[in-house]
């Protein structure tokens, strides 16, 4: 069985991830895995795409594992892009990850504050990248989540800014979706089909040794 070492050590990416690819025969490992966690490398591209790349390759090269890494965050037009690359830390690096998603979300209020609803018009983005254990790219895929932003956080099944975007068409914010609907239809959910999809017709499999 082909080993996937997902770039993460985040349970709630971890779970979106292996209910896709685990299906499919390969065995998905998050860093939390390892006998010792590499140290992670500086995510200094100004593109969801370059970091997921500089991390995929850093990773594989280090572990001698296959890695798909993946970067994501969230695009407020109104914002000009903002928060963009710099999502996670967006209000600052400080904190549990619950703290700086509390954080986070309440700073994206204020820089709202005031905006029309028409205008809070936003995405998740993510961007996906498999690397060999050489270091090669293998495989790259992005996808997108569009919503507008709602004037206060709702829902409790999600985290980042999943209380915060809301879907027009399903009445509720992220946050509300069940997990099942949120991986259907979630930027994240969107990358990691998309990259099933390259495994299966590009049959990168054979660059993948088994576990």
């Amino acid at each position: 069985m082909p080993t996937i070492l997902l770039a993460t050590t985040n349970p709630h990416k971890v779970r979106e991830v292996n209910e896709t690819l685990a299906p499919l025969g390969y065995d998905v490992r998050s860093l939390d895995s390892l006998p010792r966690v590499p140290e992670e490398p500086v995510e200094d591209a100004d593109t969801f795409a370059g970091n997921a790349r500089l991390k995929a390759v850093a990773y594989a090269r280090e572990t001698g594992i296959a890695c798909v890494a993946e970067d994501s965050g969230l695009e407020v037009d109104a914002l000009g892009g903002a928060p963009g690359v710099y999502s996670a830390r967006y209000s600052g690096t400080s904190g549990s990850r619950d703290e700086r998603d509390r954080a986070n979300n309440e700073k994206l209020l204020r820089e709202l504050a005031g905006v029309a609803p028409e205008r809070r018009t936003a995405r998740f983005v993510c961007a996906m990248c498999l690397a060999a254990p050489d270091g090669r790219v293998l495989v790259e895929v992005s996808g997108t989540y569009e919503g507008v932003i709602a004037d206060a956080p709702r829902g409790e099944n999600g985290f980042g800014y999943d209380p915060l975007l809301y879907l027009p068409d399903a009445g509720k914010t992220c946050a509300e979706l069940s997990p099942e609907e949120k991986n259907a239809r979630s930027h994240r959910g969107k990358a990691t089909r998309a990259l099933a999809e390259r495994l299966r017709t590009l049959r990168v499999e054979e660059a993948l040794p088994d576990s």
